[in-house]
């Protein structure tokens, strides 16, 4: 079978390693030694898995592969951000990227190759949809990432909205949080979305990992304006919702707020923020707004942020500025396109 044909190992639960186990007339526990090899150990290939007979590695490799691609492309900020081109098991193309802090290092994983969010002021939804990931392809931008082993903390606010393939979201989370692979504490998950009310209702019933939303206006009506998907799930719905959880110190809720100057920075849209999320346990980040093409937004002062910054967190809603990494690579918020890509491949 040619190499293309392998199907992937990479994604599979341990349910899915069963049944590969079962048509290749395996005994049942090797599933379990493969489940192991591939996310704990992180095998790269069926040969390193030497607990299994050679026989049935034989028979393995017949017909599957682990399913590692590694990055086509590797582009490195000044101030030490690295955005890699991903390929993916459809053809296209992704962005991911790590962002090294001290001792921390984070990853920004893409969920779905563009998105049909349409939020006006962000690259990857002017990029449209052209499909969800796999579980194999978001794996891989962390399986394959050359700073794997520096990695403390995963963010899905990459290419895509999570809760667009939520059932490819639980499912990679859960195996990133399986105790028998990587282990990985919810508290180092953080999943975003604009609010999409059936992933996020699941997400919230179904995972323990941080939920990180994309609010930008308080007002609905021009909320709507900058992001279409008010229109199907509006504030009026999902902040009661997430009003009545329970968020305690092992689930944290935040909202993420891009400022623009003139648009959504005024003491009536503060003030608006306060009456909506003082009653919920959440923090605020203010996100610089990152001039695109062709675009009437603009990013508000310096002094405009550290103002909403105060007086939020003085009025009890808890709010940082988030440090801006990768300007210079197209790698910050919201920056995010592989239509070039896309289309080259065409």
């Amino acid at each position: 079978m040619n190499k293309e044909t392998l199907k992937p190992l990479l994604g599979m639960n341990i349910h899915e390693l069963k049944e590969v186990t079962d048509n290749l007339r395996l005994p049942s526990f090797t599933a379990k030694q493969m489940f192991g090899w591939i996310y704990q150990k992180h095998a790269t290939a069926i040969a390193d898995m030497t607990n299994i007979a050679k026989k049935a590695r034989s028979a393995m490799e017949e017909l599957y592969t682990i399913g590692l691609m590694p990055p086509v492309e590797t582009k490195r900020s000044v101030d030490g951000t690295v955005k890699y081109l991903f390929p993916t098991l459809s053809g296209h193309t992704v962005e991911s990227v790590f962002i090294p802090d001290k001792e921390r290092g984070t990853l920004c994983v893409s969920c779905q190759v563009g998105c049909r969010m349409g939020c006006k002021f962000c690259m990857t939804g002017r990029q449209g949809f052209q499909g969800n990931l796999t579980a194999t392809d978001i794996l891989n931008q962390i399986y394959a990432l050359p700073e794997r082993d520096k990695l403390t903390n995963i963010v899905f606010m990459g290419q895509g909205e999570p809760f667009d393939n939520i059932d490819t979201i639980l499912k990679v989370t859960e195996l990133l949080m399986h105790p028998d692979g990587w282990a990985w504490s919810p508290k180092r998950i953080t999943v975003s979305t604009v609010g999409v009310k059936k992933g996020m209702l699941r997400f919230l019933d179904e995972s323990p990992c941080h939920l990180a939303v994309s609010l930008h206006n308080p007002f609905a009506n021009e909320r709507k304006e900058m992001m279409p998907a008010e229109n199907a799930f509006s504030l009026e719905e999902f902040i009661p919702l997430l009003a009545q959880r329970d968020w305690t110190h092992q689930r944290r809720l935040s909202f993420e707020y891009i400022v623009f100057g003139g648009l959504n920075d005024t003491t009536r849209h503060v003030k608006e923020l306060i009456r909506l999320l003082s009653p919920i346990e959440c923090r605020m980040n203010l996100i610089r707004f990152h001039e695109i093409p062709d675009t009437p937004f603009k990013g508000a002062s310096e002094g405009t942020m550290t103002w909403m910054r105060d007086y939020l967190t003085q009025h009890g809603v808890t709010t940082t500025i988030r440090a801006s990494r990768g300007q210079d690579i197209w790698a910050a918020c919201g920056l995010l396109n592989t239509k070039r890509a896309v289309n080259s491949e065409q």
